[in-house]
């Protein structure tokens, strides 16, 4: 449950539903967000959904935005000589194609829900590393959601655990600290893929 009615976002405390209209979409323009499985409109192409944003979000013509999507298109290293639908990629390439997407108005923050859901582990694998080299390449910074360890330990260097009986964050650190260090049964489980034996200990680490 939310402890406060406000968050921080881009260093100033918001609420976000609150904002104006103009002043939401500013913010959400400095976001890019990959759904969870992708969420690529079906009836349209790959390079129609990574066009969308730019349509919605800026004046730019089609010309520069057919540039700019082919641009994106490249950084996720998908052949751009082709212009599939959805439907007739691999599950791996959907992935791509929405990080595409969220990376079409050059945001600051990128978030991502568990990206790794459905790939096989060298997808996974593959993707993570692609998510790690645009992070470091353009500085952006990535806000994941997942339970895959490989994904935490490959991206991530800060975590918060939230522990789903209680609904709070119960540790935070870097995924190998928190494995190594944190006593917490319910993260030693998680990060040990083992069981909880004993009875509940109600305790943190950070």
């Amino acid at each position: 449950m939310p402890r406060s009615p406000a968050i921080s976002l881009f260093s100033r405390p918001v609420r976000y539903r609150s904002l104006a209209d103009p002043e939401r979409a500013e913010t959400g323009r400095r976001f890019g967000v990959l759904f969870q499985g992708g969420a690529l409109w079906s009836s349209m192409t790959a390079a129609e959904n990574v066009a969308l944003p730019l349509q919605m979000f800026t004046e730019l013509d089609g010309a520069s935005i057919d540039s700019l999507v082919q641009l994106k298109l490249t950084l996720v290293g998908l052949d751009t000589g082709r212009d599939p639908m959805p439907s007739d990629l691999s599950g791996g390439m959907r992935q791509r194609v929405s990080l595409a997407r969220a990376l079409a108005l050059d945001p600051e923050i990128l978030f991502l829900d568990e990206p790794s859901t459905g790939l096989d582990p060298i997808s996974a694998r593959h993707f993570d590393d692609l998510v790690k080299g645009l992070r470091d390449g353009f500085g952006v910074t990535v806000i994941m959601v997942s339970h895959e360890l490989p994904s935490l330990f490959a991206i991530c260097d800060d975590g918060v655990f939230l522990d789903a009986e209680t609904h709070t964050a119960i540790a935070r650190g870097a995924p190998h600290v928190l494995r190594e260090e944190c006593t917490h049964p319910t993260v030693q489980a998680f990060m040990h893929r083992g069981s909880i034996a004993g009875p509940r200990q109600r305790q943190s680490c950070s």
